[in-house]
């Protein structure tokens, strides 16, 4: 076991922290660390030894380690409302992430905006282009054309129909929404879900002033969802991790990218670093893979860069 090694990468996951943490604790000489070629490396005998350094330091004092990065700028964060955006925003702002994320959940269209006015960092986003049946880059690369801009994919997630237990009703389809006997609640406008409903709504042909409750807004999954458990509506569409939340069932309709958006700036180019470090290099995926209803086999892949 003496001669295992390992690189900055490896440790920050290990450690649940920044590689730029890790190259601050070599710097300082807190962690001994060689050269092979270009990269890093760590001796696993030098990474139990400061285990149990940091397992011994205290917590105050003068004898605090510093950490290299500080929650110095709050990254504003706009858009679609998602269970695993709550997860990311929790996650950073845990002791040893320590980065300070301001959500906004005001719709994927609405986030988009805030992005392109320089009004966020970060905007979380899921939108149909219905012409080329693309999520999200068709937006960007018409709002962003000179503008630093990374897009990287979280995850693909199932969204369908959110209905009582046993699905009374028995609705299989959008095509439900215009009988007599069902009440839906809707997104809001600007939400990506909403444009997805109106997708599907215009394949069919199906008028919106034929559906009873298709003027009722909620502003989240699981608010929708809420309708239905209470028996204020008879089906939502909404992603499956809501309806399992509370116990519902549903009826699987189609799979959409979930993608964050970054723009970089002096300001909060450090911020976003950090972000991505979290997202590559900690066991954050460990909790998207145990949330039902979403896909992580893309997660953190970079999709769109221009520098």
């Amino acid at each position: 076991m003496q001669d295992v090694t390992y690189t900055a990468d490896e440790i920050a996951s290990m450690f649940k922290i920044s590689k730029h943490t890790v190259y601050e604790l070599i710097k300082r000489g807190d962690l001994k660390a060689f050269k092979v070629g270009n990269k890093m490396r760590v001796e696993h005998v030098e990474v139990e030894r400061y285990k149990q350094l940091k397992a011994s330091t205290p917590i105050s004092g003068s004898a605090a380690p510093t950490p290299f990065y500080q929650k110095s700028y709050t990254l504003k964060l706009a858009g679609s409302h998602d269970f695993l955006v709550e997860h990311l925003v929790k996650y950073a702002a845990n002791e040893s992430a320590g980065l300070a994320i301001q959500p906004s959940y005001i719709g994927s269209l609405e986030g988009l905006m805030m992005l392109y006015r320089a009004s966020a960092d970060i905007a979380a986003i899921h939108l149909l282009d219905p012409n080329s049946q693309e999520y999200n880059l068709p937006f960007i690369r018409q709002l962003f054309v000179h503008e630093p801009i990374t897009v990287i994919r979280l995850a693909s997630r199932e969204q369908g129909l959110i209905v009582a237990k046993g699905n009374p009703k028995k609705i299989v389809s959008v095509e439900d929404f215009t009988r007599n006997d069902l009440s839906i609640v809707n997104r809001q406008k600007g939400a990506g879900t909403r444009f997805l409903l109106d997708s599907f709504l215009a394949n069919k042909n199906i008028s919106p002033i034929s559906i009873r409750g298709y003027e009722n807004e909620e502003w989240t999954h699981l608010g929708a969802a809420s309708h239905v458990s209470r028996g204020s509506a008879d089906v939502a569409f909404g992603i499956k991790y809501a309806a399992r939340q509370l116990g519902l069932d549903f009826i699987p309709v189609t799979n959409e990218k979930f993608d964050l958006v970054l723009r970089w700036t002096e300001e909060n180019k450090v911020a976003l670093e950090h972000l991505l470090d979290l997202i590559h290099f900690t066991t954050f995926k460990d909790s998207v893979l145990e949330l039902e209803g979403y896909d992580a086999s893309e997660f953190g892949k970079i999709i769109y860069n221009f520098q």
